[in-house]
């Protein structure tokens, strides 16, 4: 009874010690479940065989708006001599792209991203509240808020709904990549790439370049609802200073609040304007905090508390406060303008000193 006859990609093997003593094994089919902190969205988890992952990729694809982007996550060979507790994977995320056009520039690389035990990817468009995610474990994950249509695509792949479904991560089981194996047991269109090609690292940062996918760190990862989008959306139509920032994407202002907080902790290169605009970004995302329900608020919160504490620690000389570049309604005792960042490059701290901030 050990035998496992489901299509399981290359890069993941249950262990048949495991298999001898289990009475389930994995078989194709999903569960959903209302996605926890939302009110409006579901996860759906799906177990599919690797031949069926592209059809449901690009399935998927076409309930997408006209633009989405890539998330690509891989273990890069890092410099650092330190050993790690546990490995984590590198996660980059594509620009808004034509949806499209992401799919042709994966085309050949689809098969060695499904079957490689090393490399997870997905498409999400946060506006919307859409992504699905083809992880390392290789389990389909899909965030939505209309799962009556998931469900309807997936069945159209004959996958049904099935409460009790087992996982690979039920069982003991090893991740692959495409250069374990012997080259004579590889399937084509493996058996006659080059290690180079199979080499998860290399085509990884291929499709890394032609996209111009940046990294993001882990611990920013999130999901905003559709819903909670348009709360976000009419709030920011409420004031003549941020309706212009209204219909993006509000997880990118969250990225630059972060990408900025880390710039001023190496060190701000920019000048006292430069440093003022992103003090700005803080100052629209209290703004969205203060207008929208309670559980957005807390979300939003979590979300950036993390950035908010890095900058409070970098903050140095707060007896001082910058002026605000604009009046805004808030009731925060705004802290980002509280003081100023320790280290600054010259252009900053040649304003700061041409504007009397060093006067006692």
């Amino acid at each position: 009874m050990s035998h496992c006859t489901f299509d399981f990609p290359l890069g993941l093997r249950l262990w048949q010690s495991e298999l001898l003593t289990r009475f389930q094994r994995p078989e194709e089919g999903y569960t959903f479940s209302p996605l926890e902190n939302t009110t409006d969205s579901y996860r759906l988890t799906v177990l599919a065989g690797a031949t069926k992952v592209p059809r449901i990729f690009s399935n998927f694809a076409t309930t997408l708006p006209e633009e989405s982007f890539l998330i690509l996550e891989f273990y890069q060979e890092t410099d650092d001599s330190q050993p790690q507790e546990q490995a984590t994977p590198a996660v980059y995320y594509s620009p808004y792209l034509p949806t499209r056009e992401i799919i042709a520039t994966l085309e050949p690389y689809l098969p060695r991203l499904i079957h490689d035990g090393f490399v997870g990817f997905g498409l999400a468009n946060n506006r919307a509240g859409m992504e699905i995610f083809y992880s390392e474990e290789k389990v389909l994950t899909c965030f939505t808020g209309n799962h009556i249509r998931a469900m309807d695509l997936l069945a159209r792949l004959d996958l049904q709904h099935k409460p009790g479904l087992v996982y690979p991560t039920d069982f003991g089981h090893d991740h692959l990549s495409l250069l374990c194996h012997p080259r004579h047991t590889l399937p084509e269109p493996f058996a006659s790439m080059s290690d180079q090609d199979l080499d998860y690292d290399h085509f990884c940062n291929e499709i890394t370049q032609l996209l111009d996918m940046y990294p993001v760190e882990d611990n920013l990862s999130f999901f905003l609802s559709k819903k909670e989008q348009d709360q976000i959306e009419e709030r920011l139509d409420c004031h003549p200073e941020f309706a212009e920032y209204a219909e993006d994407d509000f997880g990118s202002l969250l990225f630059d609040w972060n990408d900025f907080v880390n710039e001023c902790e190496i060190g701000f290169d920019g000048c006292l304007w430069e440093y003022q605009q992103g003090l700005r970004l803080r100052d629209m995302i209290q703004f969205i905090i203060e207008g929208v329900p309670s559980p957005l608020q807390h979300k939003i919160m979590q979300i950036i508390a993390e950035s908010d504490g890095k900058f409070q620690q970098n903050l140095t000389d707060r007896r001082k406060r910058l002026d605000p570049p604009s009046e805004i309604p808030l009731q925060e005792d705004r802290f980002w303008y509280l003081g100023v960042v320790r280290n600054q490059g010259v252009s900053l701290r040649r304003d700061l000193i041409r504007e009397g901030w060093f006067q006692p």
